[in-house]
C-alpha cells in the first residue's frame, strides 16, 4: 500500500528570461522592504546592478566565498544588523546564496534570491557553514528564501565548463533525492522530471552557449532537482562531497559533478525501482550508461585529483564522511567500500567497476 509523509516548502517563484530586474522590483514593493542589502560577489556584481536597476540598495556586500567560512558569515550578520536590513537580495551562485542565507538564519531577514547558475540552493531550506576545516549543515525554514527569480539570460555569462559542472551539481540533487532519509513518491517524481530537463539543457548549453532554450530547460531542471532534494534530505552523495569542499576546500560544482557517477554507481543495484525511473529519465538502458553518455557529450569533469585532491587525504575524508551517511543509504556503506569509491574518484577510474558483485557482498559483511 502507498503510505508516506510528504512536506513541501511554501515559496514563489517567478521564471522569465529577461524579467529578473522587472521582477524583483515588483516583488521588493510587494514585500514592502525599505532598506534591502544586496549580496553579490565581485565577478557578478555587473549582473547585480542591472538585476536591482529598478529598486535601492541600503547597502551592498560583496564578501563571498566558497562553502561559507563562519568569520565571513559573521561580518556579513553584523553588517546586516548595523544597516537595519529588512531585505536581501542575493545575486549569484550557490556560495552567495549561502551566505544570505547564512545571515537569514541568525536575523530572520527574508531572501529575494536571484541564481545565475544551476546550483539549486535557493530552493533550499538548507544552510552550510565551515569552521576549522570541517562543513557542517542544517534545516532551518528561516534560511528559505521567501521567492526566487529565474532569469536564463543571468547565465549566459557562465562559461560552458562551469555550466556543465553546476548543472551535474543539479542532478546529484536529482539522484540523492531517489535515496534520501525522507524519500517519497512525489520526491521521486520531481527528481526523475529534473533529470529529464538537465539531461535535455545541458547538452544544449554545449551546443550554442548563447542560446536561451538549454539554460531554460537548466534552470527548470535545477529548481526540481533542489526542490526533491529539500524534502528526501542529504543523502551519501552530499554527505561526501560536503567533506570534500569543507575539509579540503575543493571546488564545489566540480566535486559534486566529479563524485556523482561512483556514488550511482555505488548505489544503483541495490534500488532496482529507482535506477529503472533515472535509467527512463535519461532515456538508457541503465542510468549509469545514461549518466555516463551524457557526461561524455558534455566533457564533464573526471577526477578528484584534478582539483587538489590526492590520496594522503583519503584516509581522513573516509573517517569524516562515514558517520554522517544516512543509515537508510540503499548499499551499507564501510570503510573499505567508501575507500574504493573515493579511490575510483581520485584517478576518473571507470564507476561501474563500484557495481562488483564482490564489493556488494563486502558491504554486507
Amino acid at each position: 500500500m502507498l503510505t508516506f509523509e510528504h512536506t513541501t516548502l511554501g515559496q514563489r517563484v517567478l521564471f522569465g528570461s529577461g524579467k529578473a530586474a522587472e521582477n524583483l522590483a515588483a516583488e521588493t514593493a510587494r514585500l514592502g522592504a525599505k532598506r534591502v542589502m544586496v549580496i553579490a560577489s565581485e565577478f557578478e556584481a555587473e549582473i547585480a546592478r542591472k538585476v536591482t536597476a529598478g529598486i535601492e540598495a541600503a547597502l551592498w556586500h560583496d564578501e563571498v566565498v566558497m562553502h561559507v567560512p563562519l568569520e565571513v558569515a559573521e561580518r556579513a550578520r553584523t553588517a546586516a544588523t548595523e544597516n537595519g536590513i529588512d531585505l536581501i537580495v542575493c545575486v549569484g551562485g550557490g556560495s552567495t546564496t549561502g551566505l544570505a542565507k547564512a545571515v537569514a538564519m541568525t536575523t530572520g531577514i527574508p531572501i529575494v534570491a536571484v541564481p545565475t547558475t544551476y546550483a539549486g540552493s535557493e530552493a533550499t531550506n538548507v544552510w552550510g557553514l565551515t569552521e576549522a576545516a570541517r562543513k557542517t549543515t542544517g534545516v532551518d525554514d528561516k534560511v528559505l528564501p521567501v521567492t526566487v527569480i529565474y532569469d536564463a539570460e543571468l547565465t549566459l555569462s557562465l562559461p560552458v565548463e562551469m555550466s556543465v559542472a553546476s548543472g551535474l551539481n543539479g542532478m546529484a540533487h536529482c539522484v540523492d533525492s531517489l535515496w534520501g532519509p525522507r524519500v517519497d513518491p512525489i520526491n521521486a517524481a520531481l527528481a526523475a522530471e529534473g533529470i529529464r530537463a538537465l539531461a535535455a539543457g545541458l547538452p544544449a548549453i554545449k551546443a550554442d552557449p548563447s542560446g536561451l532554450k538549454g539554460r531554460e530547460q537548466a534552470l527548470y531542471g535545477a529548481y526540481l532537482a533542489a526542490v526533491s532534494f529539500a524534502s528526501a534530505g542529504s543523502g551519501m552523495h552530499h554527505k561526501i562531497c560536503h567533506v570534500l569542499g569543507g575539509t579540503f576546500n575543493l571546488p564545489h560544482a566540480q566535486t559534486h559533478a566529479t563524485v556523482l557517477p561512483y556514488v550511482l554507481a555505488f548505489n544503483a543495484p541495490c534500488v532496482p525501482e529507482a535506477e529503472a525511473r533515472m535509467a527512463a529519465a535519461f532515456g538508457a538502458s541503465t542510468a549509469l550508461e545514461g549518466l555516463q553518455e551524457l557526461r561524455t557529450r558534455l566533457d564533464a569533469p573526471k577526477a578528484l585529483a584534478d582539483y587538489g585532491f590526492t590520496a594522503a587525504g583519503i584516509a581522513e575524508a573516509v573517517e569524516v564522511a562515514l558517520p554522517v551517511i544516512p543509515g537508510n543509504n540503499p548499499r551499507p556503506v564501510t570503510a573499505e567500500n567508501l575507500t574504493a569509491l573515493l579511490d575510483a574518484a581520485l584517478t576518473g577510474a571507470d564507476p561501474a567497476t563500484l557495481t562488483d558483485q564482490a564489493l556488494l557482498e563486502g558491504a554486507a559483511r
